[in-house]
């Protein structure tokens, strides 16, 4: 099924949001310069993977995206370049909204309450890809009052902190800091960010491969740092964190015992899908492809290819690049149609039908959306849902599984709507 052919936006709505884009955070993402998808069983790190989905993988729903007609409706608006929105999972609905600055608002019932729930503006240097970028709440927040964020601290580096709900749920303890994760920056871009409980209950952490341009250090490939990687952790063992057992590089030698994944570039943004727990992630590409990549949330140790491949290709000289072990995206689009992929989500809500089992993703400089079917094989061709005038930096869902994008320069928060063609 190929893409939709939908009209492009008018060439000044399209200057706004390259100009919106280059001088916001996402641009710089992607600028300066065999196996199949991870969805066959669970084997060693070094293995190839089939393509077909286990039972725990099927979805329930198939998406047909030439039937459905996608919208962008306001939701709220006022907010300091957001880069994220988000729910506590503790059945209040509340929304949570992530400012690039440093500060963490809520959303309750479209209104935006004041003060913050959180304001580490103090300890973060924003601007370009740095700043407050990731936020998480335990699976048992409700209970225990955890969360977590990802920023960069005032020397440039990443920190990975945990903080405690005050006896007023709609303020954080701002002294309830405790940093789990400390990791030294070589550059200002690519920094990740992103970290999401996965369905094992253990944090998944989203790490760049350190920036500037082609990976000079050669991070992606290499199990000795932490860059370029998806690590995994876990945050009620041992203090800092520990490390769980089947952790695919757990006890190698010269190996980095968190590391789950490698292979990446830039993981801006990765979600599970809450039916199956297949991982997705939106990997920001160098000069050429923009990549969608998946794998079964149980398939550790996969190699994602990067700096060997980008996207779907070998990158730079040899062009006959080895290709063995590493994984190959589910989908591909070229850099010079955007700028900066940003990963979505599975839609797993029952407000709009039409979208079940569709994984909807963006990228920040075209402003447009598409969609791929969460059960396909792979590799699959976007399906080009709806072209928008909004400079979208990420994908949220509220605890009913209905999804929302934020938008960098507006400051909105919007939702996702859907119809039946």
């Amino acid at each position: 099924m190929g893409p939709l052919a939908l009209p492009r936006a008018p060439e000044s709505v399209r200057h706004r949001r390259r100009l919106a884009a280059g001088l916001g955070l996402l641009v710089l993402l992607a600028a300066c310069g065999g196996p199949e998808d991870g969805l066959g069983p669970t084997e060693s790190p070094t293995s190839t993977s089939t393509d077909t989905p286990g039972p725990s993988d099927e979805p329930r729903e198939r998406f047909d995206p030439e039937g459905v007609r996608l919208g962008l409706e306001p939701f709220a608006q006022g907010f300091a370049s957001p880069l994220l929105v988000t729910n506590a999972g503790d059945g209040t609905g509340r929304l949570f909204v992530v400012e690039q600055g440093g500060r963490i608002r809520i959303l309750r019932r479209g209104r935006v309450l004041d003060p913050p729930f959180l304001d580490v503006s103090s300890l973060v240097i924003a601007g370009g890809e740095q700043g407050l970028l990731g936020l998480a709440f335990h699976p048992e927040s409700e209970a225990n009052g955890r969360f977590f964020v990802d920023y960069t601290d005032v020397d440039g580096d990443t920190v990975v902190a945990e903080y405690h709900v005050s006896s007023d749920p709609d303020r954080a303890d701002p002294d309830s800091a405790r940093v789990l994760l400390r990791v030294d920056q070589p550059f200002s871009n690519h920094n990740g960010g992103n970290i999401v409980f996965g369905p094992d209950g253990y944090m998944y952490i989203g790490m760049g491969d350190g920036g500037s341009a082609a990976d000079p250090f050669g991070n992606g490939q290499r199990l000795d740092t932490l860059l370029g990687k998806l690590l995994r952790i876990d945050v009620d063992g041992e203090r800092p964190y520990g490390i769980p057992p089947d952790n695919p590089f757990r006890g190698r030698e010269g190996a980095r015992p968190e590391i789950w994944a490698t292979g990446l570039r830039n993981p801006w943004r990765f979600s599970f899908d809450s039916q199956g727990g297949a991982l997705w992630i939106g990997d920001v590409g160098q000069n050429a492809l923009e990549e969608v990549d998946r794998a079964r949330a149980d398939r550790g140790g996969l190699n994602y290819g990067w700096n060997v491949m980008e996207g779907d290709r070998c990158f730079q000289p040899p062009t006959d690049c080895d290709r063995g072990g590493l994984v190959q995206p589910v989908a591909v689009y070229p850099t010079n149609t955007g700028c900066a992929v940003i990963g979505g989500h599975v839609y797993r809500g029952t407000e709009f039908p039409a979208l079940q089992g569709g994984y909807l993703y963006a990228d920040i400089c075209n402003g447009l959306i598409w969609g791929l079917d969460a059960a396909g094989r792979s590799p699959q061709e976007p399906a080009r849902l709806l072209d928008t005038d909004h400079a979208i930096s990420s994908f949220g869902q509220d605890e009913d599984g209905e999804l929302y994008v934020t938008d960098l320069v507006s400051g909105e928060v919007l939702q996702v709507t859907a119809e039946r063609r």
